[in-house]
């Protein structure tokens, strides 16, 4: 199958430290191309792939402010339709700026939205399109607009065999991701001394959250159980991870899914967090770790944490989220749009008349 992957230009493809999205369609047009698919594709030129590459952009925009990033993400897209009847299907993680390109297409598009769904301009976007063919990574997601065209829930996947693996951890807790309030930093450096457990927090600060980093977070880090190294590299990252009794995050927002989760898991490092978002349909409690809601529990839960396989967790990485089954479940939504499309043979157009329509009917 001919397949276009359609990558935000933001970070490298993949991403060398922070980055989930982008690591997801890596690891997707890996597997794809493992498979036997013909994917092609359209990412920042310094990306690295085995599928082909249609560089966009020489080097990723990290959301410099100085950067109009949706008037160059329009122009890939235009580049993409453009060369449309190349492709069998075309896969776009760019969410609604997709949209329009989509429905004047003959060429079937999947849309895999990768963030929260629960702000209002993005459901009335989606809704002007809720013919679309949308894949959501959790059931928690689409719950919040279950009146979308969700073709599929399909879950992300990693490389599980390429993390290594650590039967014999540290004594410290790590904390991995962005410094930010629905990560919730503070109560994690509140649960690690309440379990008197060292933690060490490996987590860039972006811009936006640059005050509550110094408000919230900075004043807690001069204590001797508290390390934190930054943000780290992606063979950074695993190393800690490996090595740590368990990732400590706990989250204080509806979480969509959770790549580190999935990434503590395939080294075998159980999963300390609470109860929201895509948490529950993810995670087991007791196998994969521990999901408490307050901050005792979780102090509690860490203090038994060895109680929890590390091979368990492993193997639990490798049977739900290995990125092979990733790629084999989206190759079943593209074939069954394939043949969808070419049973209907329905002029692609008429849908941007529809979709315009119920745009003016609703102003």
């Amino acid at each position: 199958m001919r397949i276009a992957q359609v990558a935000p230009l933001q970070v490298v493809v993949p991403p060398r430290a922070d980055g989930g999205t982008e690591r997801v369609i890596a690891n997707l047009t890996e597997a794809l191309v493992r498979l036997g698919h013909d994917v092609t594709l359209f990412a920042t030129g310094d990306s690295q792939t085995s599928a082909g590459l249609v560089s966009m952009r020489e080097a990723a925009l990290n959301f410099n402010p100085a950067v109009e990033a949706t008037a160059i993400h329009i122009a890939e897209l235009t580049e993409v339709y453009r060369r449309a009847g190349e492709f069998d299907v075309i896969h776009s993680h760019l969410d609604y700026l997709t949209l329009p390109f989509a429905a004047a297409s003959a060429t079937p598009t999947v849309v895999t939205l990768h963030g929260r769904l629960d702000a209002p301009e993005f459901t009335h976007v989606l809704r002007l399109y809720h013919d679309a063919s949308y894949v959501a990574i959790s059931d928690c997601q689409r719950d919040y607009i279950p009146d979308l065209n969700w073709v599929r829930t399909i879950h992300h996947g990693v490389d599980v065999a390429a993390f290594p693996f650590n039967p014999d951890p540290g004594d410290y807790l790590i904390f991995v991701g962005r410094i930010s309030p629905e990560k919730d930093p503070v109560r994690a450096i509140r649960v690690a001394k309440l379990a008197g457990i060292p933690l060490v927090i490996a987590a860039k600060v972006d811009p936006k959250d640059r005050g509550y980093f110094e408000e919230k977070v900075r004043p807690l880090l001069n204590d001797p159980l508290i390390q934190f190294v930054g943000e780290a590299n992606e063979e950074r990252k695993r190393q800690l991870m490996s090595g740590a009794l368990a990732l400590l995050l706990p989250i204080d927002w509806p979480e969509p899914f959770g790549m580190v989760f999935i990434e503590s898991l395939a080294c075998g490092t159980p999963v300390l967090t609470r109860p929201c978002g895509s948490v529950p349909e993810l995670l087991r409690d007791g196998v994969t770790g521990y999901i408490r809601v307050d901050d005792d529990e979780l102090a509690e839960a860490a203090l038994r944490v060895r109680d929890i396989s590390r091979a368990g967790c492993r193997a639990y990485a490798r049977e739900r989220f290995d990125m092979r089954r990733m790629a084999l479940d989206y190759a079943r939504v593209y074939a069954h749009l394939v043949e969808q499309a070419a049973a209907a043979d329905i002029p692609r157009l008429s849908l941007v008349t529809d979709a315009l329509d119920s745009s003016a009917a609703s102003v």
